[in-house]
């Protein structure tokens, strides 16, 4: 899943790399974005990478590789006619309680709305909520799902702003960089980039200004991972 910026961006490399046969420069990217600093570049860059979408070339001058497009696009496509953002739109207020999965005609299925998840501070889970909200099958892949409301910016460089709906796939395993839902000390639940050092487990934002934050290992359960964003406009 990803913003429309990433999506333009790496759509913009995929190009230029096919036409001149090189990588563009950092001023080249952020002119074609549009945006005020390299720095934003830098961000997007690195969330491509940690999506599978772009592989950056160490020690190599301007050395960016495009490992896959999104799905609606292919290569050659021009960005400025074909552009549509990943993010899912529409309003979400009717739902499909009670949908059955074996069903091969639904084009969607109600999860459970748990509650809100703190991008930025912890906040206990919300499990006994019976709200449900109805998702694209299309989004889903194998295993059990549950929805959860974002509260907080400390995702935003991730693409995951206040008021998103985070798409979460059951599980007690994660690999390094992924996105979580870690559950601390029973009672508490964040949604974080997870790193593992050792006996201890970091949960990293992905804001500045906010500061990763390091606990024991016991301390932390990992309760899925995200797959995919719901956002209303």
């Amino acid at each position: 899943m990803l913003t429309p910026k990433q999506h333009e961006l790496l759509i913009f490399i995929e190009k230029h790399l096919r036409e001149t046969g090189c990588s563009p420069s950092f001023e080249e990217m952020k002119e074609a974005l549009d945006l005020r600093s390299k720095s934003g570049i830098h961000r997007l860059i690195s969330a491509l990478e940690e999506r599978g979408f772009l592989r950056r070339h160490k020690h190599r001058a301007r050395a960016l590789e495009v490992i896959k497009l999104p799905p609606d696009l292919n290569p050659g496509q021009d960005t400025a006619r074909n552009f549509s953002p990943n993010v899912i739109k529409g309003n979400f207020g009717a739902r499909l309680v009670g949908l059955r999965a074996e069903a091969p005609e639904a084009s969607a299925i109600s999860l459970p709305l748990y509650g809100k998840i703190a991008a930025g501070l912890p906040i206990e889970a919300l499990r006994d909520n019976e709200e449900t909200i109805e998702v694209p099958m299309s989004m889903l892949g194998s295993g059990e799902h549950f929805a959860l409301t974002v509260e907080g910016d400390s995702m935003v460089e991730a693409g995951i702003l206040d008021g998103d709906t985070v798409i979460i796939r059951r599980g007690e395993m994660a690999d390094n960089g992924q996105i979580i839902v870690a559950l601390l000390d029973e009672n508490e639940v964040t949604l974080k980039r997870l790193r593992r050092k050792g006996q201890s487990i970091a949960l990293e934002p992905a804001n500045i200004h906010h500061e990763t934050r390091i606990f024991p290992a016991e301390r932390v359960k990992v309760q899925g991972r995200l797959v995919a964003l719901l956002r209303q406009y």
